[in-house]
């Protein structure tokens, strides 16, 4: 008995494959698109609760992985991009 698993591709390996191949067939505005479109739908799907229970999931998760620095970093970006302090009138 032959052994057919040698000739075939692992998901994964077809997974990347297939992420390749679209990659290099679709541009930003495709991606875009997409993702939009996902999350219309995610939103329609679900309630506050749910997006209250990712946001503290991730939260949590930051919080493990990250030290004080890195929020003293993310905070001082998130107040130059949201113009405050900013010298421009």
């Amino acid at each position: 008995m032959a052994d057919n698993n040698n000739n075939k591709m692992s998901r994964e390996e077809a997974g990347r494959k297939g992420g390749n191949k679209t990659a290099r067939e679709h541009d930003k505005e495709f991606y875009e698109e997409i993702g939009e479109k996902g999350g219309n739908k995610t939103a329609r799907e679900h309630d506050k609760e749910f997006y209250q229970e990712i946001g503290e999931k991730g939260g949590e998760q930051t919080s493990k992985n990250h030290d004080k620095e890195f929020y003293e970093e993310i905070g001082k970006k998130g107040g130059k991009n949201s113009g405050n302090g900013s010298n421009s009138n």
